[in-house]
């Protein structure tokens, strides 16, 4: 057996210098309380006779472990556990003239503070059928992650004051050893370490064969002295630790898909919050734009019933309310087309379209009221274009929308041209081009919102739902397509209309 390293020394080093090409292997403090929880199961489980020494961090949490042990064992020898005493506790020892304390089975060891095992923790068990020895060693932290006032208690070897707080922060180099002689040097360590310390502090007289024959324990100790095989021990405690994996592994996994569930509730949660924003919004806002025609109607009719109007007032307030109650029909219809469209976009099938079929329809039916205004409409559409994808009364539609803005919108003498185009080999480009009165900057984004007017055309059509507009994208969005808007304040507008081309 290798001598034991001077005093004060630690039983981390010594296991290094005992099995010098046995790996350690870097573990959080959750690893290492599992480990330590399953190798004193085993002996609970299998009640094995065996003596035990430890030192654990401090907290509930860690000692429960060893409270476990001792409720579930009626076979425990002996429980030595070894703490590093706060200053309370230090000052409580010395009064009392003690540094030992037994509880039952159970018996509490106090170690001076400037020895390095201070900084580490270790769970030894030795038993005929099983004996392990299992020592960790805090890693040094980079200062850069801990506070200066922890990192120097730390590369010092004193506890912190909150030791479990920094534990959860730490990595630990642990060392598992099952060589019964590097486990009986261990704990000869043990009983070496008091004889060094003289009587600065009560150590468990653990000894091996050689060591003296007086301690309180030593026929339990050489009663278990004789081993056997552990191989089936070793075994089972595998595969504790490869259950124990697969249990953490599914919780892991069942959190992570609870964790997602929880977020797409929380997403579809929102969109239906949006939803219901966009309705109450979408609502009060119909519910102020019918009430302006109704108040101006009202008003109309009241006098009209005065005695003294004259045949001109009367002919103008006919005329005021004619035009409100077209405004009023004006929103009630596009309100009904846009729920319409939010119905069927689900039930509606896809089908090619020649822009030729439908563009010079449209053209011809708004001909006379371009005419009448004194505006320009023409439209080129060559011949030879793909077939698009939509529904053939949805393009109708949108191209109704823009000719008809682009003709409220320009003034006598202006022109208003539809051109078509293929724009590459997945999309076709129906461009609507006016010379009207164009749209500030500014304005531009908000164009395609619910009852947006911001552009005034003539005094003789000022009406409108404002809704024109919005139904056109909404159209698109169905349809796979686009809209981009292009106009300069007194210059015209263009709309650009990206449709996509039908594929077999």
């Amino acid at each position: 057996m290798s001598s034991p390293l001077p005093f004060p020394g630690s039983l981390y080093e010594l296991a290094v210098n005992e099995t010098p090409k046995a790996p350690f292997v870097c573990v959080s403090p959750a690893t290492f309380k599992s480990f330590v929880g399953a190798l004193l199961n085993l002996l609970s489980e299998r009640q094995l006779p065996a003596l035990v020494w430890a030192k654990l961090p401090r907290g509930e949490v860690w000692q429960e472990e060893l409270q476990h042990y001792r409720q579930k064992s009626a076979q425990a020898k002996g429980v030595y556990t070894f703490k590093s005493p706060s200053e309370e506790e230090l000052e409580e020892a010395s009064l009392s003239g003690c540094s030992m304390a037994a509880d039952g089975d159970m018996v509490t060891v106090w170690l001076p503070a400037h020895l390095p095992l201070k900084r580490e923790y270790f769970l030894l068990i030795w038993s005929r059928e099983l004996q392990v020895g299992v020592v960790a060693r805090r890693s040094r932290p980079r200062r850069a992650t801990l506070p200066d006032s922890v990192a120097g208690e730390l590369e010092s070897g004193a506890e912190s004051p909150n030791e479990d707080a920094t534990d959860k922060k730490q990595t630990l180099e642990l060392l598992c050893q099952f060589e019964p002689t590097t486990v009986r040097s261990l704990v000869h360590y043990l009983a070496l370490l008091q004889s060094s310390l003289g009587e600065t502090v009560t150590i468990p007289p653990v000894v091996d064969a050689s060591a003296a024959a007086d301690t309180p324990w030593q026929a339990q100790f050489s009663e278990l002295s004789e081993a056997v095989p552990q191989s089936a021990l070793l075994a089972d405690l595998l595969m504790r630790q490869l259950q124990q994996q697969e249990e953490q592994w599914q919780r892991a996994n069942s959190y992570r898909k609870q964790a997602e569930q929880a977020k797409a509730l929380h997403l579809q949660n929102e969109e239906l919050l949006n939803a219901v924003r966009f309705k109450d919004d979408f609502l009060n806002n119909v519910g102020q734009e019918l009430r302006t025609p109704l108040t101006t109607i009202k008003t109309a009719l009241t006098l009209l019933n005065s005695s003294s109007l004259r045949p001109p007032q009367r002919q103008r307030y006919m005329d005021l309310i004619a035009k409100e109650c077209d405004r009023q029909s004006s929103l009630i219809t596009s309100v009904l087309e846009l729920v319409q469209i939010d119905r069927s976009a689900s039930k509606v099938v896809i089908e090619p379209l020649l822009l030729a079929d439908i563009v010079p329809g449209v053209v011809s039916t708004y001909q006379p009221l371009a005419e009448e205004k004194g505006v320009m409409l023409a439209y080129t559409i060559p011949d030879d274009l793909p077939a698009i994808a939509s529904i053939s009364s949805w393009v109708k539609q949108i191209v109704i929308n823009l000719i008809h803005n682009g003709i409220k919108f320009t003034p006598r003498g202006g022109q208003v041209w539809v051109r078509a185009r293929c724009h590459d080999a997945t999309t076709v480009h129906l461009e609507v081009k006016d010379t009207g009165i164009g749209i500030p900057a500014q304005e531009i984004p908000k164009i395609f919102d619910h009852f947006y007017r911001v552009r005034q055309a003539s005094a003789e059509d000022t009406g409108g739902a404002g809704l024109g507009l919005t139904i056109v994208q909404q159209l698109l969005i169905h349809s796979g397509g686009s809209i981009q808007v292009k106009s300069r304040l007194g210059e015209g507008s263009t709309f650009t209309v990206a449709l996509p081309i039908y594929q077999e």
